[in-house]
């Protein structure tokens, strides 16, 4: 009798290790799944920058939807998607409970948020370098923490897309997060070594700065070597392309393709003018026409 008894618990303790195995296993690929959803909703809205504002300015409705979309499908509470936090949320260390940082009251952040947004729209925030307003912007976001989860890709969106607004076709020509993936631990730590009190991003700005100056070199290193192995000349060497030039390449090197249209919006130019450096990458054999009329296009030779 003991001996079935014995025998009983054995079996209740193997089927019990396997349902937490199941468990566990249901639980990673939930979690893989949730960050595939993470990177794609990401992705999509950054390759839509330049639709993501009505205008040149950001609004509270423009950053509600860039996080709605940025948390599609990730969050346990689907509520929460596109709207401030209704609930307290700290910045900790998962592995060691550790709390690192305690954000604003949950009643603060739309007043917090909407001077913030007011700044980014105000002739103060416009005499800055673009850089520096996208990098203020950032670190005010982080630290105002106003959802409950997605709040670190939102803020990068935002820096993104303040940079693009103010000329950086940061679309097509760089990612900031390029550089943050290269050493994620340096980017907290970063960001948590500001002062509460001071409030000093000073660290923070020559951070950030430093991470678009990485970003823009790694796109040039890109082109150049777009440049070495596709335009490459038996007797011409390697063609030397202007900086308006390259911006037209690695266009066509992302989308396939480019049109009148695409290179007059990019650089706000006239037509003839778009005519005109069209008619040198052609005759520097770097392009070549296909279709006719108002329908043709140029892709890379």
């Amino acid at each position: 009798m003991d001996a079935d008894y014995g025998l009983k618990w054995v079996n209740f303790a193997r089927r019990l290790t396997e349902q937490v195995s199941d468990l566990a296993q249901g639980r990673e690929i939930m979690a893989t799944r949730k960050d595939k959803q993470e990177v794609l909703n990401y992705l999509k809205v950054l390759e839509s920058v330049g639709k993501l504002t009505d205008g040149k300015k950001i609004t509270e409705k423009n950053l509600l939807q860039i996080h709605k979309s940025i948390t599609q499908g990730t969050l346990e509470n689907p509520s929460d998607c596109g709207v401030y936090r209704t609930r307290y949320v700290v910045v900790g260390n998962r592995l060691t409970g550790e709390i690192i940082f305690r954000p604003p009251l949950n009643e603060d952040v739309p007043a917090l948020m909407k001077a913030l947004l007011a700044w980014v729209g105000s002739s103060d925030s416009q005499s800055l370098d673009p850089v520096i307003e996208a990098g203020i912007a950032h670190y005010e976001f982080v630290r105002i923490h106003p959802f409950v989860d997605g709040n670190g890709r939102t803020a990068r969106v935002l820096a993104t897309l303040i940079l693009y607004l103010r000329g950086f076709d940061a679309k097509q020509f760089f990612c900031l997060d390029d550089y943050y993936d290269s050493d994620r631990p340096a980017y907290y730590r970063v960001l948590q070594g500001v002062d509460q009190k001071t409030l000093d991003i000073t660290n923070w700005l020559d951070y950030f700065v430093e991470g678009v100056k990485v970003s823009i070199s790694a796109v040039k290193e890109r082109v150049v070597r777009l440049s070495s192995e596709r335009l490459r000349k038996a007797k011409k060497g390697q063609i030397a392309l202007s900086d308006r030039q390259m911006k037209i390449v690695e266009f066509i090197n992302q989308n396939g393709k480019i049109t009148n249209r695409d290179v007059r919006d990019m650089f706000k130019v006239s037509d003839e003018a778009v005519r005109k450096e069209i008619a040198k990458l052609i005759k520097l054999g770097v392009l070549k026409g296909q279709g006719k009329g108002r329908a043709v296009s140029y892709v890379l030779v």
